[in-house]
């Protein structure tokens, strides 16, 4: 069933667990999400950057998400992430994704809140909702880098009653790719920001955080968790495991392993997530 995201993060945030938001590169990542997904009764959200957008362009990833996706009775969304600006907002939404994020966590409060508000405005006619971004997430991830600044919870709360977002992104300490050493997250920031704001909060850079934190995360508030260098490590690692063998020349003979492994990649964070049954 291919649906906005809208009511799934409402529903989580509700009942106390997240929905969990893969990235997808390529057909193989995209079935292995929703056969995952299918398997655990999750809702999901299936999420493509503006590096993959490159690589697979929007009306394709969304012809891909939307065909699966009506073959299945779990809720599935296709969402922007990180969205680099209102024309590639524009453009996602022309080709049908059914969820978007603005990130101008770069931009001053006052310019990133006038461009998240637009953006919103815009997605309001197509009854898509918008997730958008305070303060910044760490590390690199696609053309993604940065140092993490920490959301101001009075910014947040200034933040979602003047641009009107469904979801709110919230730097707590995470990063974009895999650590270097242990995370650190600020539980006690986080809490404070799910207190003080509405909407639905999520949860970047997802990948490599212990099991744990992840589950702490979800507890205090997370309605959203962002998953996307551990799939792509668990696709690669498994293509090169395969091409050990010279003869291999078919790349359903590669590709399929890669797909199998971040299904099951996918089962795990499921668990984490408490979205198993949900769907």
């Amino acid at each position: 069933m291919y649906t906005t995201s809208r009511e799934m993060v409402r529903k989580a945030k509700q009942n106390g667990y997240a929905v969990p938001a893969f990235n997808a590169e390529d057909l193989e990542m995209i079935q292995a999400i929703i056969s995952a997904c299918e398997e655990m009764k999750s809702p999901v959200i299936i999420q493509t950057t503006p590096s993959t957008l490159k690589y697979m362009r929007t009306f394709e990833a969304s012809a891909i998400v939307k065909a699966l996706a009506e073959r299945t009775g779990i809720p599935v969304s296709l969402h922007l992430d990180h969205g680099s600006s209102y024309e590639l907002c524009r453009q996602a939404l022309e080709d049908g994704y059914s969820s978007i994020m603005i990130d101008g966590s770069k931009l001053s409060l006052d310019e990133n809140i006038e461009l998240t508000a637009r953006v919103v405005k815009l997605a309001d006619t197509y009854g898509v909702p918008v997730e958008g971004e305070l303060g910044t997430i760490g590390g690199k991830e696609d053309s993604l880098e940065g140092e993490v600044q920490y959301t101001r919870p009075e910014e947040a709360v200034r933040f979602e009653k003047e641009t009107g977002v469904a979801m709110f992104a919230a730097a707590i300490g995470t990063k974009h790719g895999f650590y270097k050493g242990e995370p650190h997250l600020n539980f006690e920031l986080l809490e404070e920001i799910n207190r003080m704001v509405s909407v639905p909060v999520v949860l970047h850079g997802g990948s490599g955080i212990p099991d744990d934190m992840i589950r702490r995360a979800v507890n205090t508030g997370i309605a959203k968790l962002n998953v996307a260098t551990e799939l792509r490590y668990a696709a690669t690692q498994a293509v090169r495991k395969a091409l050990l063998d010279e003869s291999v020349i078919d790349p359903k003979k590669f590709m399929g392993p890669a797909r199998d492994a971040v299904r099951e990649l996918c089962m795990e964070k499921i668990k984490l997530c408490g979205s198993e049954g949900k769907a």
